[in-house]
C-alpha cells in the first residue's frame, strides 16, 4: 500500500491514453499482474523497471503495447508484435528468414492520433504522480493496481472529460444549464434535476413539486382500488388545509381592522 508504482501508456502530448491493470498483457504476453508490481524498499533508479516474473520469459521490464482489436499490432517488416523478441529494441525473430528487422516499430496510430512509437510506458510513484497532478486515489490491499483509480481509468484518455483523466469536472461545468445539444438522457430528466436543484436550495415550490411526483407513484403490492384511494384522501387533506389557510387569513385582516377601528376612536375622543 506505501509503495504502490503507477503504471500508465503515456504519449508525447503528455495523455495517458492507457492505464495499466493487472490484466493488461505486456509486450511478453504475460499480464501485468505477472510481472514484479511490489517493492519493500523502492528503487532509486529511473525508470523502474518491472521484470517478468514467469519462467522463461527473458522480459526485463514490463512494456505495454496495444492490441489491432483483439489481435496483435504488426511491425514495419510486416511480423506481428509476438514475433519479436521480449527484450529491447524487441529485433525480429525471422531474421533466418531474411527480415532485417532491428528493432519493434509501428505504424499503427493510437485514438489520440499519435503513433505507437511516440509512446512510453511510465512507471512512477505516488509522489511523482501527485505532483503531475494526476489521479492516485485510495490506499488500496490488492497487488498489480497499476494506474487504475477508478472506473474511468477503464476508459482510453481520449474518452476522459479532461486530457490528461485528473477527474470529476469542475462545479460551473456539472452546473451549467442543459441545452438542445446535451445527451437525450439530461434532457428528459431535466423536471427531475431542477426539483433537485430546488429542493437543495429548499424552494417552496420545488418541495411541493416533488412531494406531489412522490405521492403519484405506484406503491410495492398497490392495488387500483387502495391507489385511487390514497390519491382521494390526500387531496382531501390538502384542501382543507387550504381553506384553513384562507380562514385562518380572513381573522388576521379582521383584528387587524379592528385595530385599526379602536385607534381611530380614541383619536377622536381625545
Amino acid at each position: 500500500m506505501k509503495n504502490r508504482l503507477y503504471v500508465s501508456w503515456t504519449s508525447s502530448t503528455g495523455i495517458d491514453c492507457k492505464l495499466i491493470g493487472p490484466e493488461t498483457p505486456c509486450f511478453c504476453g504475460h499480464r501485468y499482474k505477472q510481472h514484479q508490481t511490489d517493492f519493500v524498499t523502492l528503487p532509486e533508479e529511473r525508470p523502474i523497471r518491472l521484470p517478468c516474473k514467469q519462467g522463461g520469459c527473458k522480459c526485463l521490464s514490463y512494456h505495454y503495447i496495444p492490441l489491432n482489436g483483439g489481435q496483435p499490432i504488426r511491425c514495419t517488416c510486416k511480423h506481428l508484435a509476438d514475433s519479436h523478441s521480449e527484450r529491447h529494441p524487441y529485433k525480429c525473430k525471422n531474421s533466418k528468414a531474411g527480415c532485417k528487422c532491428n528493432g519493434f516499430k509501428s505504424s499503427f496510430t493510437c485514438a489520440c492520433t499519435k503513433y505507437v512509437y511516440e509512446h512510453e510506458t511510465l512507471v512512477e510513484t505516488r509522489e511523482e504522480r501527485s505532483a503531475k497532478g494526476k489521479p492516485v486515489g485510495h490506499d488500496v490491499q490488492y497487488q498489480a493496481m497499476g494506474g487504475l483509480t477508478g472506473f474511468s481509468s477503464l476508459a482510453e484518455g481520449y474518452q476522459r472529460l479532461d486530457p490528461s483523466g485528473i477527474g470529476a469536472p469542475s462545479a460551473e461545468f456539472l452546473n451549467q444549464p442543459v441545452s438542445a445539444s446535451d445527451h437525450p438522457f439530461l434532457r428528459a430528466n431535466l423536471p427531475a434535476m431542477n426539483a433537485y436543484r430546488g429542493l437543495e436550495q429548499g424552494t417552496p415550490e420545488y418541495e411541493a413539486d416533488l412531494a406531489e411526483q412522490m405521492a403519484a407513484m405506484r406503491r410495492p403490492g398497490e392495488t387500483d382500488m387502495e391507489y385511487f384511494e390514497r390519491r382521494y384522501q390526500q387531496r382531501q387533506r390538502s384542501e382543507r388545509a387550504a381553506k384553513r389557510g384562507v380562514a385562518s387569513g380572513r381573522g388576521s385582516s379582521s383584528s387587524s381592522s379592528k385595530g385599526r377601528g379602536a385607534s381611530l376612536s380614541k383619536g377622536g375622543a381625545k
